[in-house]
């Protein structure tokens, strides 16, 4: 529902950085430099896992599926950013906003799901080793991530029809760098009892599941791990999980982070810096904490760029 004090209405105006408006520059700079990184380096680990048949394996091919969602979910938000900087407006469209918020929350929303079956995959490897190619068969991996999909775009489309319900009074002005839903409803002038009741339930779809399936999974591997009797057995073991639990870490601690800076603080410039982390920062950062200590990902990106190995 648009507005509902009869002003005429335009679109919404992002603050975000607005507070600094001669760091403009700076911020398009940093900004472009993070978003051209994040796409080609997922771009890369997409490549790599397609063109190497040594890593036509369950945990590469959800690897590749959370490329692709981090080069998805980047480009939700930081394209208008870079566009609104260059040309110096703050303008975005009430479609433009819904589009934005509606994409935000899939894909958002996908990358948990994926880190969840990431989990279970090694979880099932290190606990479960000689099973492992029967449990963590392709029609499994394939349904795993066509359950995320579809649970986190049934999730998106339920948050939109509950937001377009809505309505938004002048002046229009959202203290942030992208429509967010938390920030969205608190602009609201109509009553929002509903919409809260769907960020709660968007809070336990992806907190009340995926997170207790990751610690679960995690506290079975510490075990499992613990009980091995050599050193180097241990290690090898921990080594298979340390990049995806570092991913975990950054996604989680950095989305945690935001969110509990809404309710500390009011500031949006610390807010909007804040979000930077999990929406720009982390899935930049995807890449080469894959790929640093990856022997795999580093014999496949050597294929893709036609080097010996």
């Amino acid at each position: 529902m648009l507005p509902g004090n009869g002003t005429q209405f335009s679109g919404f105006v992002l603050l975000g950085f607005s507070e600094k408006p001669g760091q403009e520059p700076l911020i398009f700079g940093c900004f472009l430099f993070m978003y051209v990184i994040t796409v080609f380096g997922n771009l890369l680990i997409i490549l790599a896992v397609s063109i190497d048949a040594h890593l036509h394996t369950p945990m590469y091919f959800f690897l590749s599926n959370l490329s692709f969602s981090d080069i998805c979910f980047t480009s939700t938000i930081v394209p208008k950013t870079l566009v609104n900087i260059l040309t110096q407006s703050k303008v975005i469209t009430y479609g433009d906003c819904m589009t934005q918020m509606f994409f935000f929350i899939l894909f958002a929303g996908l990358d948990v799901y994926l880190l969840t079956a990431m989990a279970y995959d090694r979880f099932v490897a290190i606990c479960h080793p000689l099973h492992y190619m029967v449990i963590m068969n392709p029609r499994l991996c394939r349904l795993l991530v066509l359950g995320s999909w579809v649970t986190n775009i049934l999730n998106s489309f339920l948050q939109i029809a509950l937001t377009l319900q809505m309505s938004f009074c002048a002046p229009y002005e959202v203290p942030h760098f992208f429509c967010e839903e938390k920030i969205m409803v608190q602009l609201a002038c109509s009553d929002t009892f509903s919409n809260d009741i769907g960020v709660y339930f968007g809070v336990v779809l992806l907190g009340g599941g995926p997170l207790p399936a990751i610690l679960y999974s995690y506290s079975k591997i510490v075990i499992s791990v613990c009980g091995i009797s050599s050193a180097q057995g241990k290690y090898k073991a921990f080594s298979t999980c340390a990049s995806h639990l570092s991913v975990i870490s950054l996604f989680y601690c950095s989305g945690l982070g935001v969110y509990l800076g809404y309710a500390v603080s009011n500031n949006s410039m610390t807010t909007s810096i804040a979000s930077v982390m999990y929406t720009v920062i982390t899935p930049m950062l995807n890449p080469f904490i894959y790929s640093l200590r990856n022997k795999d990902i580093k014999a496949g990106l050597k294929k893709v760029f036609g080097v010996a190995v």
